[in-house]
């Protein structure tokens, strides 16, 4: 492993302790199950509490009612560039699971096709060949749009309180570089309309992609993602952890000794409390004390944005990419999960079906749609895309919309953003929406679980503790950009 979790002297005080720290964590999603790993390796004697009977939190999968197949509550996706979240999937050994890309596809309605993939010419050019190539943008929305991104990759972008839209209409970016290039980039990325998302966040995710060429190389998961995600369970439960599925966290009351814990209508005491729940479900479990006020009141300032995945299944082969951006509809990606899923090294044949899943980010437009009005919309833009579609026969559907997803990513919002450390020294926070100088991410997510475990060790005594891995390193021109 990468990560050092404690000097040689406080490990070995710690195993010659017959009691070990026990540690609450509240919530079983991608940064409790961080935290958690973190702190069983620590030697902390884990208890993971989940209200619902399975792990991965909003990166989950179940087997649908109405299908009988099991399907990925949203598709997610990674970057090399995600650092910690490789290092945690390394950790609980899951990284033969994941597999990688080094092209994006982008298709027109029509079915019109461009690849961006890397060159030989250094980071950040290292597209540029491919770029200059797409056909859907003209040599105005080019020059525009480079202009922007050296700008982005190569300054300082603090959050200004206006957003990326108005930052893009001063940079002069036509309309056709915003619809088509700026859109199906950040909306995807920060699951946020351009007009709401802060520039501090649009250039973190410019120029962390533009660092090096494998940054932005693609992981897609080879299993629904549960599977994934109980390995953690496992990694767990081997190091002496109690994963609890059905029990939700309902209050807790700290003092300077322990953490009391009332969960299922039980209480129980810890030395330390993790809560690793979304902004929108922290506030009910906070005691009435006045010390919970500050939290309180920056849980207030957080919105939440939709995601909404779409899933049909076709009698026969549709098309042959695992994966796709699609430009100008409502649907923004297409993953072929029938590809996706199949085993490492084997192709899906021209007989079989397709399995394809499309993700709507930020899709405030499809929350009050009915499923079959949602399916209608996708039949109809997918057939625009994919010509086969044409003459395939939907065999089954289904749509899940997550309305919490994330939080909006909204100029202004780091100021409201809580430090995984509390107002109580044995509670800690961890979730996307804390401090992690990431956005709402898988990534940021497992940062807020390894930050949340290194506060927690440090305020147990533990010397030198660290779990963040380091950020993948610049290479090229941008290694003199910092």
């Amino acid at each position: 492993m990468p990560t050092v979790f404690a000097s040689t002297e406080d490990a070995l005080s710690m195993t010659q302790n017959s009691t070990q720290p026990t540690v609450a964590i509240a919530g079983g999603g991608l940064a409790g199950l961080a935290a958690a790993c973190a702190l069983a390796e620590s030697r902390f004697r884990v208890t993971l509490f989940e209200r619902r009977p399975y792990l991965g939190g909003r990166a989950s999968s179940y087997q649908h009612p109405g299908t009988g197949e099991v399907v990925d509550n949203c598709q997610h996706v990674l970057f090399r560039l995600c650092t910690n979240l490789v290092e945690f999937y390394c950790r609980i050994g899951v990284e033969e699971k994941i597999r990688w890309y080094d092209q994006m596809t982008f298709i027109e309605p029509g079915g019109r096709t461009s690849v961006m993939h890397a060159s030989p010419i250094p980071a950040p050019l290292h597209t540029a060949p491919s770029f200059l190539k797409f056909p859907f943008l003209n040599a105005k929305d080019k020059f525009a749009i480079s202009r922007a991104i050296a700008v982005l990759t190569l300054t300082s972008q603090p959050d200004t309180g206006q957003s990326f839209l108005s930052w893009c209409q001063r940079h002069g970016q036509t309309q056709n570089a915003i619809e088509r290039f700026w859109k199906p980039i950040l909306v995807s990325a920060l699951s946020e309309d351009l007009d709401l998302i802060s520039i501090s966040y649009a250039a973190q995710v410019v120029r962390e992609s533009m660092k090096s060429p494998a940054a932005r190389h693609m992981g897609v998961p080879t299993i629904p993602l549960t599977d994934l995600y109980n390995r953690a369970g496992d990694y767990i439960r081997a190091r002496s952890g109690e994963i609890r599925f059905r029990n939700s966290l309902e209050t807790f009351s700290p003092d300077p000794t322990q953490v009391r814990i009332r969960v299922s209508e039980k209480e129980e005491a810890f030395d330390y409390l993790v809560l690793a729940l979304p902004f929108d479900g922290l506030d009910r479990v906070l005691p009435q004390i006045p010390e919970a006020i500050p939290l309180r009141e920056n849980l207030t300032h957080f919105e939440p944005c939709p995601i909404t995945g779409i899933h049909l299944w076709f009698d026969r082969q549709i098309t042959a990419l695992d994966h796709a951006v699609l430009l100008d509809r409502t649907i923004q990606w297409l993953f072929h999960k029938s590809r996706l899923l199949v085993a490492r090294g084997t192709v899906a044949t021209d007989s079989s079906g397709s399995y394809i899943e499309l993700v709507v980010s930020a899709s405030k437009t499809l929350i009050d749609k009915s499923r079959a009005e949602i399916v209608d919309l996708a039949l109809k833009e997918v057939r625009e895309f994919f010509p086969a579609a044409r003459a395939a026969n939907l065999v089954k559907s289904t749509v899940i919309k997550e309305v919490h997803a994330t939080y909006s990513p909204r100029p202004g919002i780091d100021a409201y953003r809580p430090p995984q450390a509390t107002a109580w020294p044995r509670v800690f926070l961890a979730g996307d929406w804390t401090a992690t100088g990431w956005p709402a991410t898988m990534e940021g997510a497992v940062r807020s679980g390894y930050l949340a475990a290194e506060s927690l060790t440090r305020s147990a005594g533990i010397k030198d503790s660290h779990f963040l891995a380091p950020d993948l390193p610049a290479t090229g021109f941008m290694r003199f950009f910092g």
